[in-house]
């Protein structure tokens, strides 16, 4: 890579080191600004006006609800309940609390989850009148205890997690205006928690799981078991017909079986449109989920608060104008170098430089361990992209001094203007953005015990994104060489899942968040460069948000 005075030469340069003029379709250098004036004017106002619709809509959603946070030893925990327990009335609750309390809801998350990943039904069931409790399991979150056990292993973090379930469900029942109705809800890996849990409690009245998969479901247990799924998860879709097939014969989705009185209830739901993520935010899965318990605990059916229904969209159109405010706060940023740098190459060059790291990587990590750090999955991500930023540049050096064509005088880098834009675009693309998701999605807090993993994994993100911008940038690479590169580096997760996948399975789940990561930085990441030109500066944006991502949301485990 070239030092701050190195000379580069470039394609898409004149010989005096400035760029070269292209077409503009008949459009003067003044007209052209002045369109882009207005475009920028445009998106602002655009970005501005979806941020606040969004931040209000998620806010009148937890309106008629009060949050009341608490720790149970290391584990966090939030109780939601109807305002009017606190002096306040509810929004249109369906029914007054019962004689003995309010019915009590625990909410459990899923894999590399947390508490605020479940709080749409958390907010739902307190408006339509349930006291509604969520908690952060061993090793995820803000919960400060590792997790402990062999997590492919029934007796191991399962029973661990099934052992902690049983804590908090004693706590959230001895909690004031609790009544005597019970049920547990969870998602994905916590389906299997709160079936066992279910099981060995008959203090258990009604149950729904999220996206289940549980070998431990039986003809009589859990009792009153609604499944819901979304209608792009695929084989989950079997996995609910069958346990429903264990109550009747040749079920169908959204017909209930059996009897509510005996316990003996069960449905399956395909949340329409959604996958393993949005059917937590799916209006269909909040309302099928209220009507569910309403009728196990014998409630009288009330008007349905749909408040939080929108809550999903809320949020996508929270990010969409955080990700457009990023364009024109871009054009902000001072210019680092010019003309701009990047090793700028040709087809014939990327294409190695773009698949051999895909092969390579997974074949040279095959017997790393899947927890390495203390982090399953997340330890060896972060190796995964270390790894395989340093075969990149070693491309990327290997074809510099390759290069035997004659180099033109540039600019050199400003060094303070790289330093000012590197932190500020940084602290928006990352900043920003991880306050919004640990708010509205997930928890994105860097707990104590997780500090040494964070600069761990920056190590290794610092390594790949600086590796890959300075090879896909410059002002004639070939157009979709950024896509190209984040494609081959999915590629090589899939072949080390293909060759580890009892480890490393867990990378498929990861899938879901980063290939929007890769699509949303890589598109904040093109404004940084196109207006810094320094593929160093808009590396670092990326790099820090991938590496806090790595550090805070992979479970911890034990030993």
């Amino acid at each position: 890579m070239d030092g701050p005075d190195e000379p580069v030469r470039l394609r898409g340069t004149d010989p005096n080191g400035g760029r070269r003029k292209h077409g503009g379709g008949g459009m003067t250098v003044a007209g052209r600004s002045k369109r882009r004036r207005i475009l920028l004017a445009v998106a602002t106002a655009l970005a501005l006006v979806s941020i606040a619709f969004a931040l209000a809509r998620l806010w009148q959603a937890q309106a008629g609800v009060e949050a009341e946070r608490s720790w149970l030893g290391p584990t966090p925990v939030t109780v939601y309940r109807p305002a009017a327990e606190s002096g306040a009335a509810p929004t249109e609750a369906p029914t007054a609390p019962t004689a003995d309390g309010l019915p009590v809801v625990l909410i459990s998350h899923g894999f590399a989850g947390s508490q605020q990943l479940m709080e749409a039904f958390a907010y739902s069931l307190a408006r339509n009148g349930y006291l509604a409790v969520t908690f952060d399991y061993y090793g995820h979150g803000r919960n400060l205890e590792p997790l402990a056990g062999d997590v492919m292993d029934v007796e191991g973090a399962t029973r661990t997690l099934v052992d902690q379930t049983a804590a908090v469900a004693e706590y959230a029942r001895s909690l004031p205006g609790a009544g005597q109705r019970f049920a547990i809800l969870g998602h994905s890996m916590a389906s299997d928690i709160i079936v066992r849990y279910a099981d060995a409690d008959p203090g258990v009245d009604a149950a729904v799981a999220i996206s289940l998969f549980s070998p431990a479901v039986t003809e009589s247990s859990p009792e009153n078991f609604l499944v819901i799924v979304g209608a792009l998860e695929g084989r989950l879709k079997d996995e609910a017909l069958r346990v429903v097939g264990l109550v009747a014969d040749d079920p169908e989705p959204g017909v209930t079986y059996g009897e509510f009185d005996d316990g003996s209830a069960r449905r399956a739901v395909f949340a329409p449109g959604v996958e393993h993520v949005g059917v937590l935010y799916s209006p269909t899965s909040l309302e099928e989920t209220v009507s569910w318990l309403d009728h196990s605990f014998g409630r009288a059916p009330g008007p349905y608060d749909d408040a939080n229904d929108g809550r999903g969209s809320a949020i996508l159109m929270l990010f969409a104008g955080l990700v457009l405010l990023a364009w024109p706060l871009s054009r902000l940023l001072p210019q680092v170098v010019e003309p701009a740098r990047g090793l700028n190459p040709r087809w014939r060059e990327l294409l190695p430089a773009a698949f051999v790291p895909a092969f390579a990587t997974p074949l040279l990590l095959f017997a790393f361990p899947a927890d390495f750090l203390g982090v399953l999955v997340g330890g060896y991500l972060a190796v995964h992209f270390g790894l395989y930023g340093l075969i990149t540049a070693g491309f990327c050096i290997g074809l510099r001094r390759r290069r035997a064509t004659p180099v033109v005088a540039t600019r050199s880098r400003r060094v303070g203007a790289a330093v000012v834009a590197a932190i500020a675009a940084t602290l928006y693309a990352a900043g920003v953005f991880g306050l919004a998701m640990d708010r509205f999605v997930t928890s994105f807090a860097v707990t104590e015990p997780r500090v040494p993993l964070l600069a761990l994994m920056l190590g290794g993100t610092l390594i790949y994104f600086l590796a890959d911008e300075w090879l896909t940038r410059g002002p004639d690479v070939p157009r979709g060489a950024h896509l190209l590169t984040r494609f081959c580096f999915l590629l090589s997760l899939g072949l080390a899942v293909a060759l580890s996948f009892e480890d490393l399975f867990f990378l498929l789940i990861i899938a879901v968040v980063i290939i929007p990561y890769f699509l949303i930085y890589g598109l904040i990441g093109g404004w940084v460069y196109r207006r810094t030109g320094d593929p160093l500066v808009s590396a670092l944006p990326s790099a820090v948000a991938f590496g806090w991502t790595l550090a805070v949301v992979f479970p911890q485990m034990s030993g």
